[in-house]
């Protein structure tokens, strides 16, 4: 085995050390959040809670859990990111599949459409009208409105032109049709790609505030707008008038930091298993030769 001269070993300490107080640097609003969250109402109000809690305090906890508001809002946002997500990935693979392909006509020009909406847009009013014209005010017609992103299907669009034809032609000769073509063949070839793409519109539907809070009702809202909600009616309350605050164990701080945990949870549970094929599809799909 070679050794490192000097000048190597001191780069490497250098760049581990680099990194390591990088990751640090992103991990640490996480461990604030999370300390603060179960700490005293005492410690938590006064922010001198830093790296461990003083003491173990699950109030804002109990309290978020107690409201159904915040149990109906959570499974709104399950149901948005799961039924959101595959039907954005039917419209993405349908529409990259289509793309990909040099026979389609006019494709160029669907093309240039497809990108030109990355560049110019109408504007948040406009779509806003186009929205209500449409009928766009209930969870599912939410799904489909916003179900379409011009870069993801860029993504799934080169890397389906990255497969070679010879493999198309081969099942063309055994009798595939252009459906089985499509879920046999760039379907199970793409995986890395559309397991990407799929991750970018969960977390996109998952953390999606501001159109849910323009069209949806109060029933169909997603957890983001609960929380924003809670933070502008209970915790505004709370915070100008002390006798509200004196009735419950914990402070607004604690409730704020508690119902950020609940919501980063399902990504963070999620996210490592799929981080695998993040880094592929995007190095795949990013680059068409």
């Amino acid at each position: 085995m070679k050794r490192l001269d000097k000048s190597e070993i001191i780069f490497k300490v250098i760049s581990y050390a680099l990194l390591t107080i990088f990751a640090l640097a992103c991990l640490y609003p996480f461990i604030y959040i999370l300390v603060n969250s179960i700490s005293s109402k005492e410690a938590s109000a006064a922010a001198s809670i830093y790296i461990w809690p003083d003491a173990f305090n699950i109030a804002a906890y109990q309290y978020a859990f107690e409201q159904k508001r915040f149990w109906l809002a959570y499974c709104n946002s399950f149901f948005v990111t799961i039924y959101g997500t595959l039907v954005s990935m039917l419209v993405a693979i349908c529409g990259a599949y289509a793309l990909s392909k040099k026979r389609l006509m006019f494709g160029r020009g669907f093309n240039f459409m497809l990108v030109f909406t990355m560049w110019f847009n109408a504007g948040m009013i406009p779509t806003y009208q186009n929205f209500v014209r449409f009928g766009v005010q209930n969870i599912y017609m939410f799904i489909v409105a916003l179900g379409f992103n011009a870069f993801n299907i860029i993504l799934l669009r080169n890397y389906f032109s990255s497969i070679s034809s010879e493999i198309e032609e081969a099942a063309t000769i055994d009798g595939a049709t252009e459906f089985q073509i499509l879920t046999k063949v760039y379907v199970p070839m793409s995986k890395s790609s559309i397991v990407t793409v799929a991750m970018f519109y969960a977390v996109a539907r998952w953390n999606g505030y501001l159109w849910a809070q323009m069209l949806l009702t109060e029933d169909d809202y997603p957890l983001t707008v609960y929380i924003r909600r809670t933070i502008e009616t209970t915790i505004t309350q709370m915070e100008d008038d002390p006798s509200i605050a004196s009735n419950y164990n914990f402070s607004t701080f604690s409730l704020r930091y508690a119902f950020i945990v609940c919501s980063i949870i399902p990504i963070i549970v999620i996210y490592p298993k799929l981080q695998k094929y993040f880094a592929a599809g995007v190095n795949v799909g990013g680059v068409k030769e």
